[in-house]
C-alpha cells in the first residue's frame, strides 16, 4: 500500500513546489482603476503588449517582447553578457516581481 502512495505523494510535492516558485500578480493595482469617458473599439492583446513594452523600456528595461502571464507581465529581457532572461513585472506599477 505504501509503495503505491509514495509516487503519488512525490508527484504532488513536485506540482505544489513548482506552482509556489512561479510568480503571481494579483492585479491589486488594476482592480481599483476607474475609467471615465469613452473608447472606440477594443484593445487587442498585441496593443496591450506594445503598451507594456513601451512602459518597461521607459523604466530602463531592455525588453525584446512581453506578454501577460499568470496575472503578471512576462518580459524577455536582454542581459549584458548576451542572450535573454525572463523577468516578471506587476501590471500597472511595472515593479519587478521576484
Amino acid at each position: 500500500m505504501i509503495r503505491h502512495i509514495a509516487p503519488v505523494l512525490g508527484f504532488a510535492v513536485l506540482l505544489t513546489g513548482s506552482a509556489m516558485a512561479a510568480p503571481f500578480c494579483d492585479g491589486a493595482f488594476e482592480r481599483g482603476h476607474v475609467t471615465m469617458g469613452f473608447s472606440i473599439g477594443k484593445h487587442t492583446d498585441e496593443d496591450r503588449n506594445s503598451f507594456d513594452m513601451m512602459h518597461l523600456r521607459q523604466r530602463g528595461v531592455d525588453a525584446t517582447r512581453v506578454e501577460r502571464w499568470n496575472g503578471c507581465i512576462r518580459a524577455f529581457v536582454r542581459v549584458p553578457g548576451g542572450g535573454e532572461e525572463m523577468q516578471f513585472f506587476e501590471p500597472g506599477t511595472y515593479r519587478q516581481v521576484y
